[in-house]
């Protein structure tokens, strides 16, 4: 059977951290979206996902194909039933697809040349860019029982003060010295070959990703996910660092999402929680006006290719778009578009050149060659994201 995770709604309510990626790309608890599915389907996917994404992320098709919303979070009950589709058959939850079977996947769905079959398990969905880190917690759990279930930890160095240790997992190569790791609300997970340095205080649900470092004497409040090749210091309070990013020195991140190739500088701090306690509004791309999120807690999401200098301060709510370079003192704007650069005294538009200068220049430090695929589509968002930018 070809699996195929598409998009679907999820993809515009979870900009801009999808204007370069497929939402199966996302991280929530330790792994991807696409790994969830993949690890638990025992089988590679493909991806539906925008025509300007589709070279870099192409679709797979086959005469047999099942499409998943990638948006689901999967289940062993629910992957049971999806692998048991039949032509003709699809999953619905509260009257919206989750799975059908079909043997042209470029074909609009159409509801009514379906005969559904209802899913009653409860299931965690990613409709909201908030629900990222909203969620964290329980996907961090649920990915933690996946990885380790029937397997053995590696050995944990005597330095190391544990708390609930049968809820702490090291893989291969695996580093921690004179550290604190308290697995008493949620387990931690340290992915192979990477490190927590002397004097760090952990409290889980955590996940830290492969070749990711947490630096000198960082305290993590859970449930936080570091993804692969980052470096994480200072305070950090369930916030998901997607992968490749930094923020390496002190200061606070909470209740975010921080996407790719991000660089955060020395005391960046976003605040969390409004002064009044009221709800936080965040910029939406569909309406393209602030949104009640009905939460009262919300820091800052930043897209992928961002960075911000030293001394940054981010307001409650605050959203960054992909590839603004933010710096200077006092609070910018809390909404920053796409290719903004500049501070609170202004923003001027962070010209192309130089956005795939430093781009490649990033990348390169981790072996990763920034392509032609990668520039095609940091054009087209650049494109598509003009209208934003009124400076």
């Amino acid at each position: 059977m070809n699996y195929i995770l598409y998009d679907g709604a999820a993809h515009q309510s979870l900009l801009p951290l999808t204007f370069t990626k497929p939402v199966a790309n996302l991280r929530v608890g330790i792994l991807t979206l696409r790994e969830k599915w993949e690890k638990l389907l025992g089988s590679t996917t493909s991806t539906q996902t925008q025509d300007y994404l589709k070279a870099k992320f192409p679709l797979i098709e086959s005469e047999d194909n099942i499409m998943i919303d990638t948006s689901v979070l999967p289940t062993e009950t629910l992957v049971k039933k999806i692998k048991n589709l039949n032509p003709g058959q699809a999953l619905f939850k509260n009257k919206v697809a989750i799975a059908y079977y079909t043997k042209n996947p470029k074909k609009p769905f159409d509801f009514n040349s379906y005969k559904p079959l209802e899913v009653l398990d409860d299931l965690l969905q990613i409709n909201h860019i908030c629900d990222l880190f909203r969620l964290n917690d329980i996907a961090i759990k649920l990915d933690f029982e996946l990885l380790t279930k029937g397997r053995c930890s590696q050995p944990i160095p005597e330095t190391v003060h544990c708390i609930n240790k049968t809820q702490i997992f090291l893989e291969a190569g695996a580093k921690v010295e004179i550290a604190v790791l308290n697995a008493s609300d949620g387990p931690i997970y340290l992915a192979k070959d990477s490190e927590i340095m002397e004097g760090c205080l952990v409290r889980g649900p955590f996940a830290l990703g492969e070749h990711s470092v947490l630096k000198m004497g960082a305290k993590i409040y859970g449930a936080t996910s570091i993804g692969p090749y980052c470096k994480v210091g200072g305070e950090v309070n369930n916030a998901i660092f997607t992968g490749y990013s930094n923020k390496a020195h002190d200061g606070f991140i909470g209740n975010s999402v921080i996407g790719e190739w991000c660089n955060l500088g020395a005391d960046t701090n976003n605040s969390n929680l409004k002064n009044n306690y009221a709800n936080v509004k965040l910029w939406d791309y569909e309406s393209e006006k602030f949104k009640d999120t009905g939460l009262q807690f919300c820091g800052l999401i930043m897209g992928d290719h961002s960075k911000c200098g030293i001394n940054t301060m981010f307001n409650t709510g605050t959203l960054v778009g992909v590839s603004a370079n933010i710096f200077g003192g006092n609070f910018p704007r809390n909404f920053i578009p796409s290719f903004s650069w500049g501070g609170s005294a202004g923003f001027t538009t962070y010209q192309l050149n130089k956005v795939f200068e430093v781009a490649e220049k990033v990348m390169s430090r981790r072996a990763i060659e920034f392509n032609n695929q990668d520039k095609s589509i940091l054009k087209h968002v650049f494109e598509i994201t003009s209208k934003y930018r009124n400076f």
